[in-house]
């Protein structure tokens, strides 16, 4: 069992991790200060789109975006309502453009006024959010464990944390594995989940918690006796299997990357490209 889960190769399948890890830096670091949803917008659709190019399931990504529109929709309304002053701080205006105001009969939210700007800042916000998850299955799903792993002890990266990090993407899909054969062992009783109702299964999943924390805790301690039998120590001087190189291709993308992104700080910072006003308030 591997966490790639990216089937056909491409650019982003050939590239070190050293590379990618750059790449999620700087976008991760822009996503998290451009307040202008314009900005986050174009960011997001460019990390959507390299996600498919890559070759990440559609599936995962519709699945991802369904989970997350609740939050989302929550996220907007509030802003929209109660984010005011730091809005007004943002537009350097005293009053917010209204879209509509609550009845004044409705309890403790009534005459709230749902606001443009704010909602414009919420929404900003859900790109920042959006971004971020994103860049995480665009470096990692794209990468081999193993690869993961010397790339990282490359960047100089303590091995104790690689080594965390490494067993903890191993350990995954082996933890969905047991998941799928537990349910199905409650199928084979007689369970029939299509049938259920959503708080029926969650019972259900609730009791499937307790076998797979028992199970997890068993894996967790035969790693470890088996790590103390080889006389593990965590230094990271010592022989790898595969090898990390830097090609051209890496260079060019880990330099074109820290261009980008010290060119949109400037611009951030000379012009107010990327500021919650840009391209919307003059």
């Amino acid at each position: 069992m591997k966490i790639q889960t990216v089937d056909r190769d491409s650019l982003f399948t050939r590239l070190d991790f050293r590379t990618k890890l750059v790449a999620m830096l700087s976008i991760t670091i822009l996503a998290f200060l451009w307040e202008s949803p314009i900005a986050g917008g174009i960011l997001t659709l460019s990390v959507l789109l390299a996600c498919a190019i890559a070759g990440v399931r559609l599936n995962y990504l519709g699945t991802l975006l369904k989970v997350m529109i609740p939050f989302y929709l929550f996220l907007i309304l509030s802003m929209g309502f109660f984010n005011v002053e730091q809005v007004k701080l943002l537009t350097h205006k005293t009053e917010l453009t209204s879209i509509f105001t609550l009845p004044s009969s409705w309890w403790l939210i009534g005459n709230s006024k749902m606001t443009l700007e704010g909602t414009l800042y919420g929404l900003n916000i859900v790109f920042k959010t959006l971004t971020m998850i994103l860049v995480i299955p665009l470096a990692i799903f794209t990468t081999d464990v193993n690869q993961m792993t010397v790339g990282m002890v490359r960047a100089k990266i303590p091995y104790k944390i690689v080594f965390i990090f490494s067993s903890t993407l191993r350990f995954v899909p082996l933890l969905l594995e047991e998941v799928q054969s537990i349910i199905e062992s409650q199928r084979l009783r007689g369970l029939n989940f299509e049938k259920m109702g959503g708080i029926k299964k969650a019972q259900v999943y609730a009791k499937v918690a307790v076998p797979l924390i028992l199970n997890s805790l068993s894996k967790s301690q035969k790693l470890e006796v088996v790590l103390q039998s080889k006389a593990f120590s965590g230094s990271s001087q010592r022989t790898y299997l595969h090898e990390s190189d830097l090609k051209n291709t890496d260079y060019l993308l880990m330099f074109g990357s820290i261009f980008f992104f010290l060119v949109a700080i400037a611009l951030y910072i000379g012009f107010g490209i990327g500021k919650f006003a840009w391209l919307i308030y003059k």
